[in-house]
């Protein structure tokens, strides 16, 4: 049942969140990219020009990994133990905060050294635009952008649904997001297979996207930002984004941070003009370690949303 009071979820989802706060991702033999292979060797024998395949296919994949979830949900039921540690597992697995904020804190220190060639370099490990033509300006913006959307991606999306749904909640959202990374963007191979993962990624980040944004609007101040600012241009800005979810995050980091985010942007043939977030100035690098701190505020506060919500209440 969604919500249920779950002490052993609780503490697991905490212990979840502390891990990924200490250690990262797995360094080897990650449960997603394991996940990853799965689902593209599977592809390859799923694929055609059909959007019934492709949902059909997102639906066999999102489907197990959520049964997988409940599989153990109800093994665990009544051994507290096991299942405060198979939340901290799941929980650790599917977060993806400390790496996206050491990716990001990396491009600070190689940009901070006029280092381009090293900043090109890395900018495949937090967006997917093309760096070749990028200046430290640009570098700069792709990285706060990419860190402001994939702190609801990456951290809150997955505690949002594992407070709502426990363990079938965290594997099923990562499923639904792998899925939409790997096929739901927009090119001739994908455009009609991966449009049922791409609607299934906007539906499951509809709310965690806005709970980033109220929160980037509440903990401002932790980065030397301003909630007001946060709040106006979110309210403002955050719908012009071609993302439903992605610019609501955004836009409230720019106000924020006092940026302005948005503008043309390459990805291999593909050009986007994308609508101008904010009226701040155009970000710098010494703005990427303001946006990690306030990254890491923001999903650490959902950690504990998520564990309170679960936690029994008292009396």
């Amino acid at each position: 049942m969604l919500l249920r009071r779950d002490a052993p979820a609780a503490l697991g989802l905490a212990l979840g969140a502390a891990a990924d706060l200490l250690l990262a991702d797995p360094a080897r033999r990650h449960p997603v990219a394991g996940f990853g292979t799965l689902a593209a060797a599977l592809e390859r024998r799923a694929w055609r020009d059909s959007r019934a395949a492709g949902a059909g296919y997102a639906t066999v994949l999102v489907a197990g990994a959520a049964g997988l979830g409940t599989a153990v949900d109800r093994v665990t039921r009544r051994r507290p133990a096991a299942r405060t540690a198979a939340v901290a597992v799941a929980t650790w697995a599917v977060l993806g905060g400390t790496s996206l904020g050491r990716a990001a804190t990396a491009m600070s220190g190689v940009l901070a050294a006029g280092d381009l060639p090293a900043a090109r370099a890395l900018l495949p490990t937090l967006a997917g635009r093309d760096p070749s033509a990028l200046d430290g300006g640009e570098l700069a913006r792709a990285t706060v952008e990419s860190v402001a959307e994939n702190t609801s991606d990456a951290a809150v999306a997955p505690l949002v649904w594992g407070a709502l749904a426990g363990l079938p909640g965290l594997l099923g959202y990562r499923a639904v997001n792998t899925l939409d990374a790997m096929v739901g963007h927009r090119s001739p191979r994908y455009a009609r297979f991966g449009w049922a993962a791409a609607r299934a990624d906007d539906v499951a980040n509809w709310l965690p996207a806005r709970l980033t944004a109220a929160l980037t609007v509440a903990l401002a101040p932790l980065a030397g930002g301003s909630p007001r600012g946060a709040l106006r241009v979110w309210r403002r800005d955050g719908a012009a984004h071609p993302s439903p979810n992605a610019g609501r995050c955004e836009a409230a980091a720019a106000g924020a941070l006092g940026l302005r985010l948005g503008g043309r942007n390459v990805y291999g043939s593909r050009v986007e003009d994308r609508p101008v977030l904010g009226d701040g100035r155009a970000p710098d690098g010494s703005d990427v370690a303001r946006a990690v701190r306030l990254s890491r505020a923001v999903w650490l506060a959902a950690a504990l949303l998520a564990a309170a919500s679960r936690a029994p209440r008292r009396g």
